[in-house]
């Protein structure tokens, strides 16, 4: 991939398999201050665990992607390796467009559940004239009919760092059922068209992950207490 030896690349996950992504951490209530003043809730203070139920998808095969939570238990950090798509030179038919499917098993504290406020997304690209790309997520919860969906365009000219950023009004946010487990699935997706650029001579992609190092996708959660 652009801008990467193949030490950045080490492998990040054992598989699906290999299950635990995430240490036990206990929170620190310091940096859910500001959302507890707005809301009124805090962070849960027991600890919180993230696994990997299955990872699925060109853009993250195996061990390529890997999970962990933050020290507060208010966001979680998904790491890519090789998720990449692109057209034209040097490119194979279906490397058009790339995706990762995480179902992930989040052990909620009793009397707590939660949902995903905002993500936060970066990478790079380098888009000929009339080339075009997209990057899409969707959050749903198993056996839940509500999806939440965000596409974010890009346009070529373009030949730099991206970032984008999916946020969601606290009314409508999308909630883990209460004493129901759940799991949680985040789809994303990049998707590279040549438009009106010549796929015979040049070459046009977008990477979830950065030429100074690998993508560090950040997940901010929101809680609130189950009715008694």
């Amino acid at each position: 991939m652009p801008g990467h030896t193949p030490g950045q690349r080490a492998l990040l996950v054992g598989g699906a398999a290999a299950a635990l992504l995430a240490s036990t951490l206990f929170a620190q209530n310091a940096s859910a201050a500001e959302d507890a003043a707005t809301h009124g809730i805090v962070a849960p203070p027991d600890k919180i665990v993230i696994e990997i139920a299955t990872v699925n998808g060109s853009g993250c095969r195996q061990g390529t992607a890997a999970v962990a939570v933050s020290p507060d238990n208010t966001a979680f950090t998904v790491t890519y390796s090789d998720y990449l798509a692109q057209v034209g030179l040097g490119a194979k038919p279906t490397d058009f467009r790339k995706n990762c499917q995480l179902n992930l098993i989040v052990h909620v504290p009793h009397g707590f559940t939660y949902a995903v406020a905002s993500a936060d997304y970066r990478g790079y690209a380098r888009l000929q004239a009339g080339a075009t790309a997209v990057q899409k997520a969707s959050y749903y919860f198993q056996g839940s009919p509500d999806t939440a969906s965000r596409t974010h365009p890009h346009t070529g000219p373009y030949d730099n760092n991206w970032q984008a950023t999916d946020e969601t009004d606290w009314g409508q946010l999308v909630w883990a059922p209460c004493g129901v487990k759940r799991n949680f699935n985040i789809n994303t997706e990049l998707r590279v068209s040549a438009g009106t650029s010549d796929p015979t001579k040049t070459n046009s992609f977008i990477t979830m992950d950065s030429t100074d190092g690998d993508i560090k996708t950040i997940y901010r959660l929101a809680w609130k207490e189950c009715p008694a």
